[in-house]
């Protein structure tokens, strides 16, 4: 069974208005009767009958189809899918969808941007996922339209939304999550923590925010930093001091992860790891990690069981980068309709004006949403689970 997206369609409202209205022109012939009375008769009428305005639109999707990180593209590109599916099935319509693999290439994501600027049919697009691809794609959509909306599905970069017009997203910012992580690590006692970025500027942005909280409780934060092309992190597992109380890794690679995991238990590095949303895969299975995401367990709330049988019954897996898409995409959707609903031609413009009133007060995440005035979620938050041996998350925290 789906679930509606409770829209209202006045496709048969247009109808009856249109059916009711036609376009209508006569003839008329005055004659003068002996009596000197004027009687005027219909010659001619024709009636025309006016079709109602077939709402029309095509939608974007950028982000890593294939690539280091596809368990992240492949579920993301899912959801777009379902949400438009199911969207055109309830409400009668027929949008289009256009798919754009950036393999999670910042050079891909600027030219996807620009083929899909000089695709006059798209009016909106949701992607890209991480900040840095979200940076490159923006830049190119400010410079050749800022009128096309984007909305980000995984993007959490303080501050990256108000750089570009059209950009808005459906996820908190790392200034959401950093305190949120230092919070879970201080709660639990923490007095030291060895922290490792991985020079994205995701990695950075969110290592920044957690240090600051960390240090602001009096937390002692031992830094260090690598690429992610590094393999092999025995030499750094060496320096982590045996009396840190946490290993946090804000990284996006999550196989690098378990890499150092593994190398860590190799050398009797008995530590909890921390992992930030990125590390949210199946390529990451360690047993006691904490992950801190970006959006909650939808499988524990009520009101979105259909939606999410709906998807697991077409595709055969999700995570937690899955349903922040699928409101991306309604967020869309509803403007659309809204558009067509005032009976204009939906385009760029308008359609990105109807985003910014964009007020759901329930999605399938369990939360409302709305966007503030730099396009940001205007509540994010973060919630904390923990792996078990399978991968799996044991114990959920809002």
């Amino acid at each position: 069974m789906r679930t509606r997206f409770k829209i209202v369609g006045l496709l048969l409202a247009l109808a009856l208005v249109a059916a009711a209205c036609g376009d209508s022109s006569s003839d008329t012939t005055t004659t003068t009767a002996d009596s000197g009375a004027t009687t005027t008769t219909a010659a001619d009428t024709t009636t025309t009958t006016v079709e109602p305005m077939v709402c029309e639109a095509t939608l974007g999707f950028i982000g890593p189809i294939t690539g280091p990180v596809a368990f992240i593209g492949g579920v993301q590109l899912n959801w777009f899918k379902y949400a438009v599916d199911t969207f055109n099935s309830d409400m009668g319509y027929d949008f289009q969808i256009v798919e754009g693999d950036n393999q999670f290439d910042t050079a891909q994501s600027a030219t996807l941007a620009a083929q899909f600027i000089d695709n006059g049919d798209i009016v909106g697009v949701v992607g890209p996922a991480g900040s840095d691809n979200v940076d490159a794609a923006g830049a190119v959509f400010e410079a050749g339209d800022p009128d096309l909306t984007f909305i980000s599905p995984s993007s959490t970069r303080v501050g990256i939304a108000a750089k570009f017009t059209g950009m808005f997203r459906t996820v908190g910012t790392d200034d959401d999550q950093g305190p949120t992580t230092a919070q879970l690590m201080i709660d639990q006692g923490a007095s030291k923590v060895f922290l490792i970025d991985d020079q994205s500027s995701y990695s950075t942005g969110l290592a920044a925010s957690t240090t600051a909280a960390l240090e602001a409780a009096n937390v002692e934060v031992v830094s260090e930093s690598v690429t992610q092309d590094i393999t092999d992190f025995s030499a750094l597992v060496s320096t982590i001091p045996d009396d840190a109380d946490f290993v946090y890794l804000p990284w996006q690679v999550a196989a690098n992860a378990q890499i150092i995991a593994n190398q860590m238990q190799e050398q009797g590095k008995d530590i909890t790891i921390v992992g930030s949303d990125g590390l949210d895969s199946g390529d990451f299975v360690v047993p006691g990690a904490l992950i801190v995401k970006f959006a909650g367990d939808i499988s524990v709330i009520p009101e979105s069981a259909d939606l999410l049988a709906g998807f697991l019954a077409e595709y055969p897996e999700t995570n937690t980068f899955g349903p922040p898409v699928f409101v991306a995409t309604q967020a869309l959707l509803e403007a659309v309709d809204r558009v067509c609903a005032a009976g204009e031609v939906p385009n760029r413009a308008n359609v990105q004006a109807e985003v910014r009133n964009t007020n759901l007060a329930q999605t399938i995440l369990g939360t409302p949403v709305s966007f503030n005035s730099d396009g940001d979620l205007a509540d994010g938050r973060f919630y904390i689970f923990q792996t078990d041996a399978d991968g799996n998350d044991i114990g959920f925290a809002g």
